[in-house]
């Protein structure tokens, strides 16, 4: 026997987080919407996807609320703000913070939404925009298994492969290493095309090969595309890049591994090229 759809409430609709919601919304669960800007809802309109006045409304037409916004100040808002989800959402709902945040926030917020008898589980996403529309984000999940159970159905329809990697908090250190890695690659990937250049290689041509090679990466080709500089991608992602790799080092620092050897000192050498600091 199949389970029942869930009623699915969807909060930030930027490059990443409305495909995610469209995705939801095609596989047919009851899906609500709310966005600060009304422009941010209007490709919606076709989709048959409600709009609620505030958090606390779309939290009371659902059984998952899924945030997908920009940082801790910006969670923490929606859902303990006085028209937040938790004033809302039924005793038994579930939050998801998709967002990359500090584990430290989820675990708080957990604290927080269990006295009104909620979950929450944190389940960040890689892979932006494309994969989202494609199905294909890489979910990293943390929290209560059996929570994670009854949300995996509703990250499926974006999400392959959908992981859960322990308690709350484990998604999001997981997507911190993860984003550690993707700047220090951008950084390697970028010398890599420089030094080709400076020894007399074709950029272009070079572009087209090394992505084909055992040096490929993601990183690879995000740097390819734009040229082989990293302007373009400091522009577009540089300031939360440098907030992930801000993020790392203060949990490793409280988890007494402040050395991260090599892999720290690449991300923190791609920033520096890119304009920022961590």
């Amino acid at each position: 026997m199949s389970r029942p759809l869930l009623r699915v409430g969807f909060i930030g609709l930027g490059s990443q987080g409305a495909p995610m919601a469209r995705r939801i919304i095609a596989a047919g669960h009851e899906t609500t919407l709310w966005a600060r800007r009304p422009a941010t809802l209007a490709p919606f309109a076709d989709t048959g996807a409600g709009v609620a006045g505030s958090p606390a409304d779309l939290a009371t037409a659902s059984d998952l609320v899924c945030l997908c916004v920009v940082d801790d100040a910006d969670v923490e808002q929606v859902v303990t703000g006085p028209d937040g989800v938790l004033a809302g959402l039924r005793r038994g709902g579930v939050i998801a913070v998709h967002s990359t945040v500090h584990p430290d926030t989820c675990r708080r917020l957990e604290t927080s939404a269990r006295t009104f008898g909620v979950s929450l589980v944190d389940a960040p996403v890689s892979g932006g925009g494309r994969a989202a529309e494609q199905g294909s984000l890489v979910v990293m999940a943390g929290g209560a298994p059996q929570v994670f159970a009854y949300c995996r159905p509703v990250f499926a329809t974006f999400g392959d492969p959908v992981v859960h990697l322990g308690p709350t908090g484990s998604g999001q250190l997981a997507k911190i290493l993860n984003n550690l890695l993707f700047t220090a690659h951008l950084g390697l990937a970028a010398d890599a095309l420089r030094l080709g250049a400076t020894l007399g290689l074709d950029n272009s041509a070079l572009s087209r090969v090394l992505p084909k090679g055992s040096a490929a990466s993601f990183a690879l080709d995000r740097v390819a595309d734009a040229d082989g500089g990293l302007d373009r991608i400091a522009a577009h992602a540089g300031s939360l890049l440098a907030k992930d790799v801000r993020l790392f080092a203060e949990i490793a620092g409280r988890a007494g591994a402040p050395d991260a050897g090599v892999l720290r000192e690449a991300a923190l050498a791609a920033l520096a090229a890119m304009g920022r600091r961590s």
